[in-house]
């Protein structure tokens, strides 16, 4: 939360000079406080729309114990579900056109099972094309996870991410290229985020779209980074919203498909996850199934309960310190009226208005 400067103190100026938000105290008197209305559009599989939900509601919820939230989840008609999802979300999401109407502070995006060769060709592409748009011109600003950030960076400004050789999987470090960027503040220098994708945005089609850098990672590649305007779009590659199960779910997934030969290789540990114990224990049942394979009857069970207790979440602090300064952002620029996203003197291409200092300063 911001701090006012009730008094002449010079504190006050100092950290306003660093970067730090400072209210000035007939602005504070002024405010009229109210809770921020946040959409999630949810695109996740059946198997893992509800998990997707609870890993995103719990990161906004342990990121500022004083505001108010309101989520608002919804999902896009076009991408298939079963029966009882389907009635799940009848049940509990919100229309986009509720939504639309409604308004909304900010947006999260979240990533989607892909099935075609290209994103263009998914049946999602053109609604989620439209509700991007949409909350580019209605909602202070939008976080876009994983294949929602491929996704604009391929529409919005012509950067098709690329195929990786081999999956891209794993808990990696990295390091803060911005530190004077308000969504790091208070951040580690150098931070962990899990990854686990196909497909790559690399820097030079990063810098080629004129998007601005905030964390990177020699191993993982870009993580954190803003649009142009340095808040409108908010950009992860990674997903620092995982439990820290979430991996190892994955992996439990893709071992069982190859003990069932639904996949051929057997599937390599994701790296700087596991501890060595955990790593001996996986490999003996590796042995297991290997000889067991070819009769699923003998197929041992997966010694979940061996290897989650040494896993660390060594993640998740970042991970509230950057929504919290998101969140806190979005309502220091956002208007009273939730279907306008800037307040009265707010430059839109400019929100934080950072894009003039930082050009002075370079």
């Amino acid at each position: 939360m911001p701090l006012v400067a009730n008094s002449d103190l010079p504190t006050f100026e100092r950290l306003r000079q660093e970067g730090e938000t400072i209210i000035p105290k007939e602005v504070a008197i002024r405010q009229d406080i109210r809770g921020m209305h946040i959409g999630l559009l949810n695109m996740m599989p059946d198997a893992a729309l509800a998990a997707t939900e609870r890993q995103f509601f719990r990161l906004i919820g342990e990121s500022n114990q004083i505001a108010q939230f309101y989520l608002h989840p919804f999902t896009l008609p076009e991408i298939n579900r079963s029966q009882e999802t389907t009635e799940y979300i009848k049940k509990y999401y919100q229309p986009f056109e509720q939504l639309q109407e409604e308004g909304l502070d900010a947006l999260i995006i979240t990533g989607a099972n892909v099935t075609q060769p290209q994103l263009s060709f998914e049946p999602f592409w053109e609604p989620l094309i439209k509700i991007i748009n949409w909350a580019y011109d209605n909602v202070t600003s939008t976080l876009c996870s994983c294949l929602a950030t491929h996704a604009v960076l391929e529409f919005r400004y012509h950067q098709p991410r690329q195929r990786l050789p081999a999956k891209r999987w794993g808990v990696f470090s990295h390091q803060v290229v911005d530190r004077n960027h308000p969504l790091v503040r208070g951040a580690n220098t150098r931070f962990d985020v899990p990854h686990s994708r196909f497909n790559d945005i690399s820097m030079d089609q990063f810098k080629k779209a004129g998007i601005h850098i905030l964390a990177e990672s020699g191993e993982g590649g870009i993580h954190l980074a803003v649009s142009e305007d340095l808040f409108r779009i908010v950009f992860f590659q990674g997903h620092p919203e995982y439990d820290s199960i979430s991996l190892l779910k994955e992996y439990k997934r893709e071992v069982l498909r190859f003990a069932h030969k639904q996949r051929e290789d057997y599937p390599p540990f994701p790296k700087n996850y596991f501890c060595l114990k955990s790593q001996a224990i996986l490999e003996e049942y590796k042995d297991q199934i290997i000889m067991a394979r070819d009769n699923s009857a003998l197929i041992p069970d997966f010694p979940e309960s061996l290897v989650v207790t040494p896993l660390d979440n060594t993640w998740h602090d970042t991970a509230e310190t950057v929504l919290n300064n998101w969140i806190g952002n979005v309502y220091q620029v956002t208007h009273h009226d939730r279907c306008i996203p800037f307040k009265e003197g707010v430059n839109p291409y400019d929100p934080l208005g950072l894009r003039y200092q930082n050009a002075t300063i370079s």
